[in-house]
């Protein structure tokens, strides 16, 4: 069966330390309880939690503990001297490689096909049933470099509270991924959705393009992809401090070099996040109404 990966190595960092990661549920649940709950209803047998091997100790008492008592966790460590062999690591690097490198650190414990999240994403049941479908036809008749993505309309991962970056991405008539483009400071503006590009000029956008929040599905043919184009990343910008190995960036290489292919499997549900803190209100509103609609127990694994 498939696994599912969790790229949750900066989760400290970004929330100030794990006991201070922001519940959003009425009885003190994090988005990550709510994903994990998701992809175990929808039939992942399996969580890989990618991390950093100085947070191990506290995600393992504050997050990762009470996983391991629903569904078996295995945890892998990404660390900036994780390079392939015969790289070595610049001494001024204290930047994480980036999202790509998070999967790529995966190899060796991931052998199945697998499904990939952000740690504090909320993406709805719709994302992880598709999937999983996706994954289980990957396991048997799938060509070898054929992948997924869930696709949102972007209108559903705004925040009211300030502008975002989204992955753009276009899609053929048949569902299948032709690019990726990452788009900053998109937002509400003047009464429509607007981005903005590197010299100051604001674009409008539809609000129904699908846009990328990081839910893949790969087999494990992506990891000799992966090697490939970090090292070819490595050659040009392992000497910038602040550079990042971005998977929508690296997926995007591989459409445009022919080696990959991507089915968007386009979900209606509603994205949330805590990009700002004033986000959390609606998090929770939105929690709660689901709640409400018995989409979810008000109480997980009761």
């Amino acid at each position: 069966m498939p696994t599912l990966i969790i790229l949750a190595a900066g989760i400290g960092s970004r929330y100030g330390g794990l006991k201070q990661i922001d519940p959003v549920g009425p009885h003190d649940q994090i988005i990550l309880d709510y994903s994990i709950y998701d992809a175990i209803e929808a039939g992942f047998d399996r969580v890989v939690f990618v991390i950093r091997r100085e947070i191990e100790r506290d995600f393992r008492d504050f997050i990762g503990g009470k996983y391991e008592k629903v569904i078996p966790c295995t945890y892998v460590y990404q660390e900036l001297d994780a390079l392939p062999q015969g790289i070595n690591l610049p001494a001024d690097r204290t930047k994480p490689w980036g999202t790509a490198h998070a999967v790529w650190v995966c190899e060796s414990v991931v052998k199945e096909p697998f499904a990939v999240i952000n740690a504090d994403d909320f993406y709805g049941k719709i994302a992880y049933r598709k999937l999983l479908q996706f994954l289980d036809g990957a396991a048997k008749d799938v060509p070898k470099s054929t992948y997924a993505m869930v696709g949102f309309a972007l209108e559903n991962t705004l925040s009211q509270h300030g502008s975002v970056s989204r992955g753009v991405c276009n899609v053929t008539d048949d569902g299948t991924l032709e690019t990726i483009t990452e788009r900053t400071k998109i937002q509400h503006r003047q009464d429509e959705i607007q981005y903005q590009d590197s010299d100051g000029t604001w674009h409008s956008l539809a609000g129904s393009e699908s846009v990328s929040m990081n839910f893949w599905g790969f087999t494990p043919s992506i990891f000799p992809h992966l090697e490939e184009t970090f090292i070819t990343f490595l050659e040009n910008h392992i000497h910038e401090p602040k550079s990042e190995f971005f998977l929508p960036i690296t997926i995007d290489t591989l459409l445009k070099e022919d080696r990959a292919q991507v089915s968007v499997l386009p979900s209606p549900d509603q994205w949330v996040g805590v990009t700002y803190p004033e986000d959390k209100p609606q998090v929770t509103r939105h929690l709660m109404s689901l709640i409400a609609s018995d989409v979810y127990p008000e109480k997980l694994w009761s």
